[in-house]
């Protein structure tokens, strides 16, 4: 069974921020190669979705209805639903992940 993506709101906010930071502060043909790879990694979850693992942040407060993948050091947070996968963040993982998660995740 293939699953569809669909990006939210805030995960396609996330891209295109990732995208404009990278373009200004390293090279445009970096953020293009960035951002290819990290639409590479969730398109690659229409095959596969629950092989992500559970992001730690949730998994101490027992939330199990998230996963990750990662394109280093970029993390791409999901939830799967009936045969959707929708991508829910899209950050640097060396970001304060605990509060991004709680504020995007926790409050929605």
């Amino acid at each position: 069974m293939t699953f569809q993506i669909f990006l939210t709101d805030d995960a396609s906010r996330d891209l295109e921020e990732l995208y404009d930071y990278i373009a200004s502060h390293d090279a445009p043909g970096k953020a293009d190669y960035v951002l290819d790879e990290i639409e590479k990694a969730f398109s690659s979850l229409s095959e596969n979705p629950e092989r992500g693992a559970y992001p730690k942040e949730l998994l101490a407060i027992g939330l199990r209805e998230y996963r990750e993948i990662f394109f280093k050091p970029y993390r791409i947070i999901y939830r799967v639903m009936a045969e959707n996968v929708y991508v829910m963040v899209i950050a640097d993982g060396r970001r304060d992940m605990q509060t991004l998660l709680q504020r995007r995740l926790l409050q929605a």
